[in-house]
């Protein structure tokens, strides 16, 4: 523009005047939508942004992702991510019947719960289980299963967002307990029959306990839910997918 070439050289224009003159050629080009990312040593770039109608789409800890929808309607960008993914270890002693419990610090009612925690992104649910109940008990263990699901919404601890906590059947290859201090008050190996009857555990626990308890007098087949690895249709990547076990029969159908 001719005020940008009235400008002293090396000086830069205004990064609102720089935007828009960007976002009108976009519109021309037929482009849908724009993703802006702002390092956050530049965050007042955002204010910029914003002045040409871009919003907030999420952060990370090194930067600002904006949006801006440049088609017509209202805007059909995906959101960000709704859930957090909580993760428990339920280390079962198959040799005593005992199972691993701990009394989190923290909370207002010491009730008996499994240990575990938050899931970090790029991390598998069983190795999220293992490595939760070995930072809070000092348990090593073998990821076996998921037992259950639970799926609520406006979580307190989640920011008011939607919270899955997903538990797991783990098998322990050590058995010398050395909690977390920081973060347990009390942790101990529980009898499985004990657990699934005390009046002292967070509801979830008291209901797994009890499905943990069918599974091992009855079998574990009737309430594992296992997990096969199978490539995507993304080159070199992978996923892996949880269900009931499948008869070798029906595995191998093709």
């Amino acid at each position: 523009t001719k005020k940008q070439k009235e400008q002293r050289p090396g000086v830069s224009p205004h990064p609102s005047l720089s935007l828009a003159g960007a976002v009108s050629r976009w519109r021309e080009q037929g482009h849908v939508a724009v993703w802006l990312h702002v390092p956050i040593l530049q965050s007042g770039l955002a204010a910029a942004a914003a002045s040409q109608g871009f919003t907030f789409h999420h952060a990370e800890r090194g930067s600002s992702t904006l949006t801006l929808w440049l088609a017509e309607g209202p805007s059909k960008l995906p959101g960000y991510a709704t859930h957090q993914v909580g993760v428990a270890g339920a280390v079962l002693d198959e040799s005593t019947g005992k199972v691993l419990v701990v009394q989190d610090r923290n909370m207002t009612i010491n009730a008996w719960k499994f240990p575990g925690g938050l899931s970090n992104p790029g991390e598998d649910i069983g190795d999220t289980a293992v490595r939760e109940v070995f930072e809070e008990t000092g348990i090593k263990s073998e990821f076996k299963s998921i037992l259950s699901i639970r799926q609520q919404h406006n979580h307190p601890g989640a920011f008011g967002k939607s919270d899955m906590y997903i538990i797991c059947r783990l098998e322990p290859s050590s058995f010398t307990i050395s909690f977390c201090q920081q973060e347990c008050l009390r942790c101990e190996w529980m009898d499985l029959q004990e657990l699934a009857r005390t009046k002292h555990a967070t509801p979830i626990t008291s209901n797994v306990a009890k499905l943990l308890l069918y599974g091992y007098q009855e079998g574990f087949d009737k309430i594992d839910i296992t997990t096969r690895e199978f490539r995507t249709v993304y080159t070199g990547l992978f996923y892996k997918l949880y269900h009931r076990e499948l008869p070798e029969a029906y595995r191998n159908i093709t």
